[in-house]
């Protein structure tokens, strides 16, 4: 038995169902795609049928507790503590425009994570689990409860805590379901995954995944001083990296982002531009570069992190600009909740 129905697609949903009609494991997943938190809520279904349900299934996780933290900038982060009392973080980033404001949810795939990258908070944690597919949607129903807009629908981004393509499975199948037309009806190209370069699983994302877009946390292609900020499992090399996405862009799968987290006086120097343009060559990428947002107790070798100051930042946009890469720096959302990159887990 499934932990939650709301981790099912609409077909595995008729298999357990069986032998109700077809039909029923669609309106099913329509009355989840809505966010019902009860059987009882789903008002096409006969009183009956929703009390057999009730009985024999979990709609959605059970979750312990909930922590909501607000934000002035609009941001919104949230702390689910599930019933093995692992937690995962969630945050809604709000961007307004001129005419319209936009939404975007970062979601969550692990407890924890396993990589440990000495910049990161969710890093410093050590790792928990993975997140089941119903976990991963629980994240995107409550946050989406928060929009206020609710007729705007939010970009999903899988950058919260821990490492997406170390959970393949239960990765794919979240995404398929925020695709399925029966359920969210997402199409793939509002949905990026955000990776620090497991070669392996990008070459998975381009074979087995719905065209999603791809973002990666390169934050220094100097191969020696990437090893002691991002420890990777091995097969994790810079060159094997390389390789897997220009098989990605080789499928097909369009322009691949590289994110930088720019550490002050760490990976701003000229060798790291120069670095960074040579990986470039060949990728139809953009760069993006992240000024670090703070976090208490970080350090390398012996040292407390620090974010770049104004103008190394703007020296080295200058550096990759003058090579002809395209890049853009990300405005700041959530620092004051923690709820920024890096931040999660706090």
């Amino acid at each position: 038995m499934p932990d939650a129905l709301s981790g099912l697609l609409p077909e595995e949903l008729t298999e357990i169902l069986a032998p109700l009609p077809g039909f029923r494991s669609g309106q099913i997943s329509g009355w989840i795609a809505k966010g019902v938190k009860s059987f009882d809520e789903m008002a096409n279904l006969p009183l009956s049928l929703r009390a057999e349900l009730a009985r024999r299934f979990t709609l959605r996780p059970q979750i312990k507790e909930k922590k909501v933290l607000k934000g002035k900038d609009g941001t919104v982060k949230i702390a689910l503590q599930f019933a093995d009392d692992s937690i995962a973080e969630a945050v809604l980033l709000t961007a307004p425009l001129k005419d319209a404001v936009t939404y975007t949810l970062c979601l969550s795939v692990q407890a924890g994570c396993p990589i440990g990258c000495v910049f990161c908070k969710t890093g410093s944690l050590g790792f928990r689990r993975n997140l089941a597919p119903a976990e991963i949607v629980e994240q995107f129903l409550q946050l989406r409860e928060f929009l206020e807009n609710k007729t705007v629908k939010p970009n999903i981004v899988i950058m919260g805590m821990g490492e997406p393509l170390l959970n393949l499975n239960h990765l794919r199948r979240a995404i398929d379901i925020f695709c399925s037309k029966k359920h969210f009806n997402y199409s793939p190209r509002r949905i990026t995954v955000s990776t620090c370069g497991i070669a392996a699983g990008i070459k998975d994302l381009a074979d087995n995944f719905p065209p999603v877009n791809l973002a990666v946390s390169l934050t220094t292609a100097d191969e020696e001083l990437r090893q002691k900020l991002m420890p990777l499992p091995k097969n994790n090399s810079l060159a094997l990296l390389k390789e897997s996405l220009l098989y990605f862009q080789k499928k097909g799968r369009g322009r691949i982002t590289l994110e930088a987290v720019l550490l002050g006086g760490i990976n701003t120097r000229e060798k790291d531009a120069l670095c960074m343009v040579k990986f470039s060559e060949g990728l139809d990428a953009v760069i993006n570069l992240i000024p670090w947002n703070p976090v208490k107790g970080l350090n390398f070798q012996g040292k407390a992190l620090c974010p770049p100051l104004i103008n190394e930042v703007k020296s080295f946009t200058e550096k990759l600009k003058s090579q002809g890469l395209n890049v853009t720096c990300r405005f700041r959302r959530g620092r004051s909740i923690s709820g920024a990159c890096g931040q999660l887990g706090g």
